[in-house]
């Protein structure tokens, strides 16, 4: 997740809380971590980020300061009681120019304005700026919820995001039009396989499976997103991350972020994979036009128009790859490319394990309803994708998994935490498992798992670490037996939102794991560290969970994975 402008109070209050994090964490010791406490927080957290089509704050977009507008879908009677909505909440209600069948079928910078689009069922937002339902970030909180017995709100959660696949194409990065273009991170599958092991979200096997083949072909449509022309990664038979726009992105409201790239480029220059092109700062109409192709249009974009530096502007492909980053939830990182850049170049760790697991799931969904033969495909599907894993992203010589820049032929020269996610997705064997876990030094410190051990400056690097890839790395180390690990690595995360908690009252964004509290600075990107929040209030109890769990139980990946017939579907 990521903005580019925020409201000049939340950044005064986010600067205020950096620059005050020492002197409160000088006081911890008086208010000594509580777990407890940590859990009376979520437990309330959850209805303070809950939000609905009947809320007029769910409309309002914290980073665009203009009158909220609500979209619908083209195909979508408006439901009776948004007439009453719009007036109580100054909210103009519009509709899609068309009905959406995949991802950037609509162009959302040729609507009129920016806005909100419908969705059907109260959700989880992750908190501050971010006041609308992520793609990635979703599942997170689903396990949080059903954790907490929270089973309604989860399949409500859930249900949102079929009806974006439904009706916008696909997952998205968040329910909004400017991310019209784009998905998150596959985990919708993963999202119903917990959902259908809830024995309190369907009580009654019969209702499980008609939800199932209800929802089936979504999730298979869903899944087709990765396996189109336009992310695939070259001919090795795996996805990359692209966005299906171009230019610089929409939430963009100016180009100060841009501005920030082009000049840490200029004074990087030796680490410039070729972003920067030369250009004026006011191009004249012939350079206008020249520009479009290799950068992009200044003349309909003012964020395009504004990114230029020191005598340069960015490539069209840097765009492309921007884009492409923040469809990866890892915006921002120099893992690939300064700032992301060259994220599309890759075919990643993260994303075909992810894809991996999502085959398997629509092969044991297939089975269940007695789909035989979509089951046999599905299995061959996950199969290919294995193979094409073992082949182009492990690394035997150094028992890592490394993602693969497809256009160079040449493997990641670093170190990722995403090396644990083919063991969260059970395609790792034992042997590649073990290897993998023999990284672990790489990546622990204090307080739980770092991205790197390579300090950017940026949120998604070194020393910062995330309760998303904490979570699917300590689910994966516990699916193949590596339960003393899992154990010390939960107690350090859990144990790091305790402290930080019981410092100033609040649930982070992310977290510095190398001094195992909240205390982020960063220097490269986005600085703020948002209080909330969702994916980390899930974790959180999920990590409590696991480190409850018998000893010798898989709480994790390949029980999650197997687990509808052991959830009772006949």
């Amino acid at each position: 997740m990521s903005v580019d402008r925020v409201p000049r109070r939340i950044l005064r209050a986010s600067l205020l809380v950096g620059l005050l994090w020492p002197a409160a964490a000088a006081l911890a010791d008086s208010a000594a971590p509580d777990p407890a406490r940590t859990r009376a927080y979520i437990d309330k957290a959850w209805s303070t980020l809950t939000r609905s089509m009947e809320d007029c704050s769910a409309l309002t977009d914290p980073k665009v300061a203009t009158r909220p507008v609500l979209y619908l879908p083209a195909e979508l009677p408006p439901p009776a009681d948004l007439k009453e909505l719009a007036g109580r909440c100054r909210t103009d209600v519009r509709t899609l120019p068309q009905a959406i069948g995949r991802l950037g079928e609509v162009d959302a910078a040729q609507l009129p304005v920016q806005g909100l689009l419908y969705l059907p069922h109260p959700y989880i937002v992750p908190g501050g700026f971010f006041n609308e339902m992520y793609g990635w970030d979703s599942y997170f909180i689903v396990l949080g919820l059903l954790a907490d017995q929270r089973g309604a709100m989860a399949r409500d959660m859930v249900e949102n995001a079929l009806f974006e696949v439904e009706h916008y194409g696909g997952v998205l990065n968040a329910n909004r039009t400017y991310y019209l273009s784009r998905s998150q991170p596959p985990l919708l599958s993963a999202m119903i396989a917990a959902l259908l092991r809830d024995a309190t979200v369907f009580p009654e096997p019969a209702a499980r499976k008609d939800w199932l083949a209800r929802v089936y072909p979504l999730a298979v449509r869903n899944y087709e997103i990765w396996t189109g022309p336009e992310h695939r990664a070259g001919t090795t038979g795996l996805a990359r991350y692209q966005d299906l726009g171009s230019g610089p992105v929409l939430e963009a409201r100016d180009s100060r972020y841009y501005q920030g790239v082009i000049r840490w480029l200029i004074a990087h220059p030796a680490e410039d994979p070729g972003y920067l092109i030369k250009g004026s700062e006011h191009p004249a109409e012939t350079e206008a036009t020249r520009l479009a192709g290799p950068s992009c249009d200044v003349r309909s974009s003012a964020v395009c128009a504004g990114a230029w530096a020191g005598g340069f502007r960015l490539s069209a492909d840097y765009y492309h790859g921007d884009r492409a980053m923040r469809e990866s939830g890892f915006d921002i990182n120099f893992h690939f490319g300064p700032y992301g850049g060259s994220t599309h170049h890759f075919a990643a760790v993260c994303l075909n394990a992810l894809l991996y697991r999502y085959a398997l799931d629509l092969a044991d969904f297939a089975r269940e309803l007695g789909r035989s033969a979509d089951a046999e495909r599905w299995a061959d599907a996950a199969a290919a994708r294995r193979q094409a894993i073992d082949r182009y992203l492990w690394r035997a010589e150094s028992g890592t998994y490394a993602d693969f820049d497809f256009l160079s032929g040449k493997p990641a020269g670093s170190a990722y935490i995403t090396m644990f996610y083919p063991l969260w997705a059970g395609a790792a064997s034992p042997e590649q498992a073990a290897a993998v876990r023999g990284q672990l030094p790489v990546f622990e410190r204090t307080g739980g798992l770092a991205m790197d051990d390579r300090a950017s400056g940026a949120q998604w690097d070194y020393p910062f670490g995330w309760a998303p890839t904490n979570w699917l790395a300590v689910c994966g180390l516990s699916s193949y037996g590596f339960r003393e690990d899992v154990e010390r690595l939960a107690t350090k995360f859990t144990g790091t939102i305790d402290r930080s908690y019981a410092v100033d009252g609040t649930i982070r964004e992310k977290y510095n794991m190398a001094l195992g509290n909240a205390d982020v600075r960063i220097t490269a990107g986005y600085t703020q560290n948002v209080v909330g929040f969702g994916w980390s209030n899930g974790v959180y109890l999920k990590m409590r969970q696991l480190l409850s769990a018998d000893a010798g139980s898989r709480p994790c990946a390949q029980v999650e994975r197997a687990g509808l017939a052991w959830a009772g579907l006949p």
